[in-house]
């Protein structure tokens, strides 16, 4: 559905026409912009709109069907930006993305989001309020959907770095350690991150062309439509992009750690167990070793008619005993 509509001249926002096609034409005529934002549309909805603004089919089709990668595509009517917001979930301790599309051409923005990260009200709130940052037409609105996505994912990055502290925390405790669900969290706690870096790794071509300069069609040079003046911006965003791909490396490659330290753990305790299962079975097999040649009952074994056999046996099984306990003891194995 429409989320909202408004013509956009000068840093202002102006209600133009309810048809599209009067509203672009007085946005280009005053220098400004149109700005469409819809939320889930469907095909007749977003094929309507395709057709007024002239947006390509294949970046409509992709635009529909959503669960794209982060990508940047140029085309001969219109730029199209694919971005993935972020959302973490502290209480769950999970990490979903949405998508935000953006059209960017000559007059006109249309975005499409798909999901429930990153509502861009509050980025037309933001971009309303600051007229000098909106005068500079369609590109401030590519930058600045731009600029909350990427420092979003700081945010989420620094939650992440919160929940992986206490996993290690949770992984050296001695408690902790001997938990049957701590290797589950640890695996859960990987496929987090490997949701947020599908988000954030593929972003850097994007904005390395959209920093780059020339002005060009191809990935050498800026894409049409995206204004030079913007370059500084859009390489503010790729610096915080930087930090937090940055950031997301440090993180896979710490909880690979943690779970390297955990299946440690676990096999040094394995190996403790079995050491001691291994003592006493040790320690038991001495009497069953007596029992078993007393047990075997010939008439001609010897003490089998002395009066003090048995109580002597059971001192020596007893000092026995406690001395390979003793010896055990000293090496650590119990």
């Amino acid at each position: 559905m429409i989320v909202d509509c408004a013509v956009y001249r000068d840093g202002r926002r102006t209600e133009g026409p309810a048809d599209f096609s009067e509203a672009l034409a007085g946005a280009r005529a005053a220098g400004g912009f149109v700005w469409i934002g819809l939320y889930e549309p469907d095909e007749p909805e977003l094929n309507r709109i395709a057709e007024e603004f002239g947006l390509h089919p294949l970046a409509v089709e992709d635009a529909l069907k959503a669960h794209q990668r982060p990508k940047l595509e140029v085309y001969d009517d219109s730029l199209f930006l694919v971005l993935k917001p972020v959302v973490y979930e502290p209480r769950s301790d999970a990490v979903s993305t949405g998508e935000v599309m953006t059209f960017l051409g000559d007059g006109f923005v249309v975005t499409v989001r798909h999901g429930e990260g990153l509502p861009l009200g509050p980025v037309r709130r933001r971009l309303e309020g600051e007229p000098e940052m909106l005068g500079k037409g369609a590109t401030a609105v590519l930058y600045t959907i731009a600029d909350t996505v990427v420092d979003h994912y700081l945010d989420v990055a620094a939650e992440l770095h919160t929940d992986l502290e206490e996993l290690e925390a949770e992984v050296f405790s001695v408690e902790g350690g001997h938990s049957r669900h701590t290797a589950s969290r640890i695996y859960h706690f990987k496929r987090q991150i490997l949701e947020f870096r599908r988000a954030t790794g593929p972003l850097a071509l994007p904005l390395s062309r959209l920093v780059a300069g020339g002005g060009g069609v191809s990935g050498s040079g800026a894409p049409r439509f995206v204004d030079d003046r913007a370059r500084p911006f859009f390489r503010d965003v790729q610096d915080h992009l930087t930090r937090v791909n940055e950031s997301v490396e440090g993180l896979d490659r710490l909880v690979s750690d943690v779970l390297s330290a955990h299946l440690a753990q676990m096999s040094v305790r394995q190996n403790d167990d079995m050491r001691k299962i291994s003592a006493w079975a040790a320690m038991a097999a001495i009497p069953t070793m007596v029992a078993g040649i007393y047990g075997m009952n010939f008439d001609h074994m010897p003490e089998l008619r002395w009066m003090w056999s048995y109580p002597v046996l059971l001192g020596v099984l007893a000092a026995m005993e406690v001395g390979v306990f003793r010896l055990f003891k000293r090496r650590g194995w119990l």
